[in-house]
């Protein structure tokens, strides 16, 4: 655990926040206490070695513990929260030890050694919030994961404390530290996967601590929205970079994306109008703006960039009517960021639940709500030669808008995407991802 006196200093408020938000959630869920799982670690289909733990994130929210299998929260309106941090008696593998940090003060710690032993702390009739277990039915729950109560949890994680919103720079800070070796790496001729190592080792985590797999895509790799290959020999020509990668502090995450072109000239020159692009979006980032309206500018500015760019024949006008962009644009502008990295409820009409969805032409958005101050999204547009969706664009009549020639020059870069982690604020908006690369000029 990162020790940060500042930041602990924040995290009373943060958990008054927490209480009166779980309080409500129970009301509308006709509770009393709340029981949170942090989850367990989970074994391989036929093996005896276990996946990566990673807790449930309505047990993060409340205790930033990264290593906490069998652990348990019991949450009573009015009343100390309770941490049952379980750490067996174990020689085969290091038990979790307890943490030390000052947010500690905030709960009642109770030591188990077993996870059944958090059954005798369970107040009758509670609801439980978390992956179900097994003989969980014996455990006297009034509910499992009851829907009024995970919809007012879902609906409010949107909206950031001072606290997590802390965590969140921090997490900004290492993810520019790390982007910042791996273009370095890039520069010298590494390989996809020498890039990855840089980047690990200047994140300072492991490749299980990262918040999502690196995406680190060497030329025409960065066409593939989730390349994940990481070859190990460097291609015999270098042309560009787009790596998608992020961290983590005290479990909230960053997620950045840059591309990087290896010499000067016309795609060097098509990133740098891109990024231009994407700013103008990222200032779109404020309370009272509905987030796909975002989505549908990126469209209107993509085509505007694809004419100046000379990739498309026709006016801007025809390129968003006939739907060209999205041969180019594929996917959504972006995405709740917290302690998930798609966090949950981007979707949710409100605190009682209910779905809006994305327009359906842009049915990949993950995002569909109105921003509020201390809303975390990340604005990632896209430009992309992808052989699938070109193809259908000449099946299906939209190809003679297309100038094949200069898809032709561009492709083998694969594309471009870039990507920033913004805050709504009541004043402009703070782009945290810029802010980090500032910091280390």
């Amino acid at each position: 655990m990162q020790k940060n006196a500042a930041l602990d200093a924040l995290f009373p408020a943060h958990l008054a926040s927490m209480a009166a938000t779980a309080a409500q959630a129970l009301d509308a869920a006709g509770a009393d206490a709340l029981v949170i799982g942090a989850g367990f670690q989970q074994y391989r289909f036929l093996d005896d070695q276990t996946h990566p733990f990673v807790a449930n994130p309505h047990f993060r929210v409340w205790a930033p513990i990264d290593n906490a299998p069998g652990s348990f929260l019991v949450i009573r309106p009015g009343q100390k929260p309770q941490l049952l941090f379980h750490q067996p008696e174990d020689y085969w593998h290091k038990p979790p030890t307890m943490p030390t940090d000052a947010w500690l003060e905030s709960f009642d710690v109770q030591v188990i050694r077993e996870p059944a032993a958090a059954r005798r702390f369970v107040p009758a009739g509670a609801v439980f919030v978390g992956e179900p277990f097994t003989g969980i039915e014996g455990w006297g729950f009034g509910a499992v994961n009851p829907a009024p109560l995970m919809d007012a949890l879902h609906y409010a994680r949107a909206a950031k404390t001072p606290y997590e919103l802390n965590c969140l720079r921090q997490a900004s800070a290492a993810g520019a530290r790390a982007h910042r070796a791996a273009a370095k790496a890039f520069a010298a001729g590494a390989s996809e996967y020498q890039i990855h190592l840089a980047y690990l080792a200047a994140s300072g985590h492991t490749e299980a601590g990262l918040p999502y797999p690196n995406i680190i895509a060497l030329n025409e790799g960065a066409a593939i929205l989730h390349y994940t290959e990481l070859q190990s020999d460097a291609p015999p020509e270098r042309r560009s970079l787009l790596i998608d990668a992020g961290t983590q502090f005290r479990g909230y995450a960053c997620d950045i994306t840059r591309t990087h072109a290896a010499a000067p000239g016309p795609f060097a020159e098509l990133i740098a109008d891109f990024d231009a692009l994407e700013l103008k979006l990222c200032a779109m980032v404020r309370p009272g703006m509905h987030y796909p309206d975002i989505h549908l500018a990126a469209h209107r500015l993509l085509a505007e960039l694809l004419v100046a760019q000379n990739i498309v024949t026709c006016s801007a006008d025809a390129a968003v009517a006939t739907d060209l962009t999205s041969i180019f644009f594929p996917h959504g502008i972006g995405h709740l960021l917290g302690l998930q990295v798609h966090d949950i409820g981007g979707h949710q009409t409100s605190a009682k639940g209910g779905t809006t969805p994305p327009p359906s032409a842009h049915r990949y958005l993950r995002l569909t709500r109105t921003l509020t101050a201390g809303m975390v999204v990340t604005i990632e547009p896209g430009l992309y030669f992808i052989d699938l969706l070109l193809a259908r664009a000449r099946g299906d009549g939209r190809g003679r808008d297309i100038n094949w020639q200069r898809v032709g020059e561009l492709a083998p870069y694969g594309g471009v995407r870039i990507e920033d982690d913004v805050v709504a604020t009541d004043g402009e908006p703070e782009n945290l991802t810029r802010a980090a690369f500032a910091a280390l000029s």
